[in-house]
């Protein structure tokens, strides 16, 4: 028996949830940016910003080994198809740093910090993971607000009211 090569399973999951995403992203006009559905919620730019550059932290995760929030350089896209190029560029560059990263590389630690103090360590593999289903959450907190504003919802994994999948 084969060992699992965490790399490819991890490319796998990515390149198998990004259709999905993509297709919410290029449907948020940028219109609809600064919309919050409530005071304590997020706006919907941030959101799509979001879905857009998890990728970008995988790749982070990676190659570099750490994330530090001082430092991290997020786009500011004005429009819809910024967002969505930097969703592709982002998602390329986690494809890219996944295709042939060992069991061992993955084992390695991640870092997040905070002006150059680490908040918290932990090996990439969970991050990596973790990061794979932090963007399947806010891809469903971002399809609750396009419904809100009437957005057809794309089907994701299987059909929606609005797209039957075919």
């Amino acid at each position: 028996m084969s060992e699992i090569v965490f790399g490819t399973e991890f490319l796998n999951e990515l390149v198998a949830e990004s259709p999905a995403c993509r297709k919410c992203l290029e449907r948020v006009p940028e219109s609809l940016y600064d919309w919050k559905p409530h005071e304590k919620s997020m706006k919907m730019g941030y959101l799509t910003l979001l879905v857009a550059e998890i990728p970008k932290w995988i790749a982070a995760m990676v190659e570099k080994s750490e994330i530090d929030f001082a430092t991290f350089t997020h786009l500011e896209p004005k429009t819809t198809a910024e967002m969505v190029k930097h969703f592709d560029e982002n998602l390329e560059a986690a494809k890219k740093a996944l295709k042939d990263i060992s069991n061992k590389e993955l084992a390695e630690p991640f870092f997040l910090k905070n002006h150059g103090q680490v908040i918290f360590s932990s090996p990439k593999k969970d991050n990596v993971g973790s990061s794979i289903n932090h963007l399947v959450h806010h891809r469903g907190q971002l399809t609750v607000y396009m419904r809100l504003n009437n957005i057809p919802v794309p089907s994701i994994y299987g059909p929606s009211a609005d797209d039957k999948g075919f």
